[in-house]
């Protein structure tokens, strides 16, 4: 086996309508939402995309097209199984996933044990190797206007060779 490591990052803008704000697949307000096709979990899409990176697949716009109807609002914890799927059927296992919200508000502190928890069995691991944490972007720039948010994530994965 080797080890590969993968690296997603995603940004979505405050949706102008009341929606949910999902994060790492937990509901962490009713309705200060990210705009996006789907429920605009940004933690999940850079999730997702760290996965695929890692294995050699497109991003998740190939496998979920943002003018596809079948994906308009989808829970992104779909999108993360996706890349799961293809990783298991390259013969791969996940080891661990290390993800980063940037963000003025909210705080994440309250919900990260849920997402950890929720995260953990989509990616086949223990949640003890679901890292979740937040930064703000110290004022500067559209994170820091509060105009939207992001999330990095890095996971590490084995293959056969």
């Amino acid at each position: 086996m080797i080890t590969l490591v993968g690296l997603g990052y995603d940004i979505h803008q405050f949706s102008a309508t009341p929606r949910p704000l999902w994060l790492g697949g937990v509901k962490v307000h009713e309705t200060k939402g990210l705009a996006g096709h789907s429920d605009a979990d940004v933690l999940c899409h850079a999730l997702a995309d760290a996965i695929l990176g890692a294995i050699g697949e497109p991003d998740i716009g190939y496998w979920f097209p943002p003018n596809d109807d079948n994906c308009l609002n989808i829970c992104s914890l779909r999108i993360v199984e996706k890349a799961v799927e293809l990783l298991h059927a390259q013969g791969g296992k996940m080891v661990n996933a290390d993800c980063a919200l940037i963000a003025e508000a909210p705080k994440i502190m309250p919900f990260v044990a849920q997402m950890k928890e929720t995260l953990a069995p989509i990616l086949g691991i223990s949640p003890k190797r679901v890292g979740v944490k937040a930064t703000t972007n110290e004022k500067l720039g559209a994170l820091g206007r509060r105009e939207g948010m992001a999330a990095f994530a890095t996971v590490a994965i084995q293959m056969p060779e």
